[in-house]
Formats: structure tokens, C-alpha cells, sequence
């Protein structure tokens, strides 16, 4: 590590989601003040304080903005869903709604923080079946290569003049009490785990301790600034996936699901969308690597045994 630990308060919009919490138990380990930016009251692991908001408009809580360390922006609907029209309308807004909201209430204030960390999706880059997708590589085309793209141009136009501006493109990131891994997990032990479709296609993924550590670098270190892909140096075929989590289980066997299979018992079964298993890329994070940052798990099997144990 070649920055500073951050400190101060820091800010986090959205916290739903097993990101959120782990990142505000994370920074909160390192001696950081947490506000949560939250539609819920319910209380925080981390012990946070929380700030009622509703993602879309500016409100008295804007002024905890005001004087902290650092903006983090993890809002958006889950895409882990059947892509119905209002569920896609919904993947879209409430990623470009919470995002000027942020912008207006920053705006607003007298003491701005000095860096806004905002996640985006390296599934920005569409899904080519093939092709290894770096920070130079053209954006695909289809629902969430557009979100990114209106998510990341709420961004900029929302950011104000002289904050430094960091975007994470995140891929899967495994995480070990939460998130598909545990859906995926569990297919394994029932002997479901083998490779979905052809099993050609690229799984980018990202352990959630490297999650953190790049969410603590994009705070912390003033080199850091604009647009990175997030995800592990080494990315794998769905094939290899599902074995290396059968060899972490000890599970000697696992059923392949043929696309139409996947394609009939993914919403019916899983309430899911069959493309987040068939559909897939291979990102590598060029940046990332160039800057020399360190991954404390680069490839797939040591990240399952630490996530599986």
C-alpha cells in the first residue's frame, strides 16, 4: 500500500447491498467517520450514522456532506432480477437519479469533500465472447452498456469543478456472506455446478477484500482520478469458474445447464435473468496493474478457498 489510510468522514450513498456494508465495516476498521446515505432506518453493522434520503432529491442531508473527507456512490437497482420493462426503467433511474441528486446536493454546500468515488459496471463493455476489454476498449451495446453510459455521463455533468472524480467498473465481485456466489455455491452442493451454455463465456470477478482496497485507494490516494476497470487481473470461462468452486467444495461432479435450460429455470426458479450466467466477459484491469496496484487475490482458486473455507 503506497497511500495514506483515509480518515475523516466519509460518506456513503447506498448500503443495501452486501458492497455497501462491507465497505462501511472496512473503513470504519480503519478509523474513518461513517454516514449512510439510506431510504431505511434500520441500523448499521458498522455502526454508522445513518441520513434518511430517497435517491432522487436533495434534503437536509445534504449537510453531511458538508467538511467530509470523501463521497462514495454505490446506488442502483439490483440487476440480479428479471428484466422486465419497469425493472430495466428502474436499473436506469435509480443509478442517474441518485447520482445528480448527489451532484446538486455538493453544489449546494460551502465545504465540499475533496474526492467522489462512484461505481460504475465493467459490463459497460458489453459481452464479447472472446475479446479481453481494458479501459481502451470500445463500450458494448444492449441494456447495461447503456445504463454505464448514462450512469457514468450523470457523473461528469454532476461532479462540480475541483473534486477529484474516480470511477470503479466493477465485475463480479465475490463476497463470503452475500452476493451470487452463495447462490452458485450452493447449485455446486446439490450437484448443479457445472458450466452454463457453452461455457466459453469471460467471468471478470473481483474478491471483496481487493473491493474495498481499491474503494480505499480511490479515497485516499490523490494519484487516483477517472475511469478504472475493478476486477481481478486474471479473469476465467464460466467452464473454469464452476469447476474451480467444485474443487474448492470438494464436489467431484456438476450437471451442465444448456442454455434453454438455463433460459427456462433462471426466472422461474431463481427470479433471475438467464443472460447474468449465459452472457459473460474478460476484463482485465490495465490501469489498475500499470499504478502497481497489489491484488491480494489475482487468481480465481485462492479466492474461493478464502471466500468457501
Amino acid at each position: 500500500m503506497d497511500w495514506k489510510q483515509p480518515s475523516g468522514r466519509v460518506v456513503i450513498a447506498g448500503r443495501s447491498g452486501f458492497l455497501g456494508m462491507n465497505l462501511a465495516r472496512h473503513l470504519a476498521g480503519l478509523g474513518c467517520e461513517i454516514v449512510i446515505l439510506s431510504r431505511s432506518t434500520a441500523s448499521d453493522p458498522a455502526r454508522a450514522r445513518i441520513a434518511r434520503w430517497d435517491a432522487r432529491t436533495t434534503g437536509d442531508w445534504a449537510a453531511e456532506l458538508e467538511g467530509a473527507a470523501a463521497i462514495v456512490n454505490l446506488v442502483g437497482r439490483t440487476v440480479d432480477c428479471i428484466k422486465t420493462p419497469d425493472h430495466c426503467d428502474e436499473i436506469l433511474r435509480s443509478r442517474v437519479e441518485a447520482t445528480r441528486a448527489l451532484g446538486q446536493a455538493l453544489r449546494s454546500i460551502d465545504d465540499p469533500p475533496g474526492v467522489w468515488a462512484q461505481m460504475s459496471t465493467a459490463h459497460i463493455y458489453g459481452d464479447p465472447p472472446t475479446v479481453r476489454c481494458d479501459e481502451d476498449s470500445a463500450f458494448g451495446y444492449g441494456l447495461a452498456p447503456t445504463v454505464g453510459k448514462a450512469w457514468e455521463q450523470a457523473f461528469d455533468d454532476a461532479a462540480p469543478p475541483g473534486i477529484r472524480k474516480v470511477v470503479l467498473r466493477t465485475s463480479f465481485v465475490l463476497g463470503r456472506s452475500a452476493g451470487a456466489l452463495r447462490t452458485m455455491s450452493r447449485l455446486a452442493r446439490w450437484g448443479l455446478g457445472g458450466r452454463a451454455g457453452s461455457g466459453r463465456q469471460g467471468v471478470s470477478w473481483l474478491h471483496e477484500h481487493d473491493m474495498n482496497r481499491l474503494f480505499e485507494r480511490a479515497i485516499a490516494d490523490p494519484s487516483m482520478h477517472g475511469a478504472c476497470i475493478a476486477t481481478a487481473p486474471n479473469p476465467v470461462s464460466n467452464a473454469e469458474f464452476m469447476r474451480a468452486i467444485r474443487r474448492t467444495l470438494r464436489v467431484p461432479l456438476g450437471l451442465p445447464a444448456p442454455a434453454p435450460l438455463v433460459r427456462l429455470g433462471a426466472p422461474l426458479l431463481l427470479r433471475t435473468d438467464p443472460e447474468l450466467a449465459l452472457c459473460g466477459r474478460y476484463c482485465v484491469p490495465k490501469r489498475l496493474q500499470a499504478e502497481g496496484f497489489e491484488f491480494r487475490f489475482p487468481t480465481i482458486e485462492p479466492a474461493l478457498r478464502d471466500l468457501l473455507r
